[in-house]
């Protein structure tokens, strides 16, 4: 992590209601802060070298594979987005999406697949993917790419910023890669959600399955609609399963149009905390 991400995570929204004097306190003491975080955060970890100490972890389901790696999507997880050396050791309940996931994909777990994370943090998850799909590549996009920290030879992290769509555009759509899975956990924020889903659907390959992750924030959480036009994605998914029409500001007709032509199914499921929703694709693409 460097010194400017650790700004914009830990101190930009302070900063921004902060008062003038507050201000001139909270500039002078973050790079003092940021120093004594070094010493907290977590080294990179080669995790072929650790699948060589550790060779049970390619045999373990995805519930002790996210709790392993600290994973907001296992039953319990030690509070990951704190300020590394405020963290406690304290393990919280987490979202609990692995059961869901583990129904969904041991069928395919020893498959040659192209999996996509959007919204991967500090890499948690995919290091567990790594260890349960072991015949895959794992891609982990996120805004700050700085903050990865696992390494392997079937791991790929780069850069995406999920709220634009040029930036979408360059760093996935442009790009010689369809994918298997996408699991969207980025923002959450409404219009991300949309054009992540309507953008990245065309490549998705035939059979595929596009995740979104905490669809229901946009309806439960006032700071994930600032400046955004309603509905968000999960009325949208409700009107298409209802066979209803439906506007949105952020969807192009064309994605529209495909998205239409080319999902075969669209389901809800509830975990510890929050929704989800499992978007398929036919397996004959128009």
């Amino acid at each position: 992590m460097n010194l400017k991400t650790f700004y914009k995570i830990y101190y930009k929204h302070r900063i921004k209601k902060a008062s003038p004097i507050l201000k001139i306190y909270l500039f002078f003491s973050i790079f003092i802060k940021y120093l004594i975080n070094l010493f907290y955060i977590q080294k990179v970890v080669n995790v072929d070298s650790l699948g060589l100490k550790k060779n049970y972890l390619y045999e373990k389901n995805l519930n002790f594979l996210f709790e392993y790696f600290n994973s907001d999507k296992g039953e319990k997880y030690i509070n990951q987005y704190a300020q590394p050396s405020k963290r406690k050791n304290d393990k919280i309940i987490a979202h609990g999406y692995a059961k869901i996931y583990e129904n969904l994909f041991k069928s395919k777990k020893n498959e040659h697949l192209k999996i996509l994370e959007i919204g991967s943090f500090y890499g948690n998850a995919s290091a567990a993917l790594f260890f349960y799909f072991k015949n895959s590549l794992i891609y982990s996009a996120d805004i700050n790419p700085d903050m990865y920290k696992y390494k392997g030879s079937r791991l790929k992290s780069f850069f995406v910023d999920s709220s634009s769509r040029g930036s979408i555009n360059k760093n996935i759509l442009e790009k010689n890669t369809e994918f298997d899975i996408v699991i969207e956990d980025a923002s959450h924020m409404l219009k991300d959600q949309i054009i992540s889903l309507f953008m990245i659907f065309p490549k998705i390959k035939k059979g595929g399955i596009f995740i979104v992750e905490e669809i229901d924030f946009p309806e439960k959480r006032e700071d994930m609609i600032i400046d955004q036009v309603k509905p968000d994605l999960k009325t949208i998914l409700k009107k298409v399963l209802s066979n209803q029409d439906f506007k949105s500001d952020y969807i192009q007709d064309k994605e529209k149009d495909y998205f239409l032509k080319n999902v075969d199914s669209i389901e809800f499921f509830t975990g510890n905390i929050n929704e989800i929703a499992i978007v398929k694709k036919k397996n004959i693409i128009f």
